[in-house]
């Protein structure tokens, strides 16, 4: 039996209705496919669509109903977009990555599949002033550091998993560096849009941090997380190499006191001169972001001042060649990481560049802006093809920075 329509009223109220069957965006309009199908996983939330109405097989308009989505918890990669048609007037969608959604034997059902296990990104929920009292002991013990404070706002008003990782003291440690960026990507969600008017859902880091700060909180996690993971370069920041020689006085401080963890920088790869710094330094592992390996729609979506595409990938090739443990933070949007185009161009880099991991990465982005800046696809294959060849050409695909 076909999927049924999984649709919202103006209230936000969520109705299930399994005699119409709705329709998925995967580059293009068309029916889900049964494997591209999972039941809702825990931590999954509801998001109404105002002003968009779902598409429904068989019928040449949209009904008069609100369409609806989801967002996804941390370990699965999306595989289908909504399918809807927006109404004049209707508002941008905030930043979030907006996931298909529809009723399969009276429960929900999403477009998506599971790619990472990791207990310490499972969604969290605190006792009351559980969390509000751990951030103030710590803060506490280092009240002058001003990155404590901005990671405070993070882990508290954000909801951000590494900031609260440096007060629960697991994982992977943000370590906020940058005011700054080089990049002016569509839908920054640390600085405003003026050219979409589109609202980030947080505010950007506004101060240069300095070594000792930065090194105080590296060392005090490594101190209680042996396996720990402490990185630079978070969403509540710009670009991370342009504070190359902060970060590897940093990480020098940090090498002075702990022999143990994972130095890691989470960066776009704009300046490779900069990065090797940071190698020669002591840097461990690094994160590089993309959203395509064509430079078209790489420069599209991240709008670069100053470098391009070609930078990016040096400095893949570059950390490859140095030793460290290599991710690319890949950000993925159905219609586009699927792209026939964008499997080759994926494919000729990957047999060339042997990367650790690939970390699939929602797009958090209004789909309708997406499409409008690099384009629709010519020929989508699907995401479950595009993240098959991934794991063919012999890359680990996952969600979350790992230690080995």
């Amino acid at each position: 039996m076909p999927p049924g329509l999984a649709y919202s009223d103006r209230r936000g109220r969520v109705y299930f209705d399994e005699h119409s069957e709705p329709l998925a965006d995967g580059g293009s309009i068309r029916a889900p496919q049964p494997s591209e199908l999972i039941a809702a996983p825990p931590g999954t939330i509801i998001a109404m669509l105002p002003a968009r109405r779902p598409i429904l097989a068989g019928e040449r308009v949209a009904i008069r109903r609100t369409a609806l989505a989801v967002l996804l918890p941390a370990g699965y990669t999306r595989l289908l977009l909504p399918a809807y048609r927006t109404e004049s007037a209707a508002p941008a969608l905030p930043l979030f990555g907006y996931t298909f959604a529809c009723v399969r034997d009276d429960a929900l059902h999403v477009g998506a599949m599971r790619t990472d296990e990791r207990e310490d990104w499972a969604p969290r929920s605190f006792g009351l002033g559980e969390l509000e009292a751990l951030v103030a002991e710590r803060c506490a013990r280092d009240p002058a550091n001003r990155v404590l404070q901005q990671l405070s706002v993070c882990a508290l008003e954000y909801g951000c998993f590494t900031a609260q990782n440096v007060f629960l003291e697991v994982g992977e440690a943000a370590l906020p560096t940058s005011p700054r960026c080089n990049a002016r990507c569509i839908g920054c969600i640390s600085e405003l849009d003026l050219d979409a008017g589109i609202p980030s859902p947080q505010t950007r880091i506004s101060f240069e941090t300095t070594a000792p700060e930065l090194a105080r909180i590296a060392v005090a996690h490594l101190e209680r997380v042996p396996n720990g993971i402490v990185s630079f370069g978070q969403g509540c920041e710009g670009e991370p190499l342009l504070r190359s020689t902060t970060l590897a006085a940093t990480i020098a401080r940090i090498r002075a006191a702990r022999s143990n963890g994972t130095i890691n920088c989470n960066t776009n790869g704009s300046r490779p001169k900069q990065l090797a710094t940071l190698i020669d330094a002591g840097l461990d592992a690094v994160r590089i972001s993309l959203n395509a390996f064509r430079p078209a729609a790489y420069a599209a979506y991240y709008r670069p001042a100053g470098y391009g595409l070609d930078d990016v990938l040096e400095s893949v090739r570059l950390a490859v060649q140095r030793g460290l443990r290599v991710s690319l933070n890949l950000l993925t949007h159905p219609g586009v990481t699927d792209d026939a185009g964008e499997v080759r161009a994926m494919e000729e880099f990957l047999r060339e560049v042997r990367v650790n991991l690939i970390q699939t990465r929602t797009l958090n982005i209004d789909p309708e802006v997406y499409f409008a800046a690099v384009g629709r696809p010519e020929e989508p294959l699907g995401m479950r093809y595009a993240l098959a060849r991934m794991r063919e050409l012999g890359v680990r695909v996952g969600n979350f920075t790992h230690t080995h």
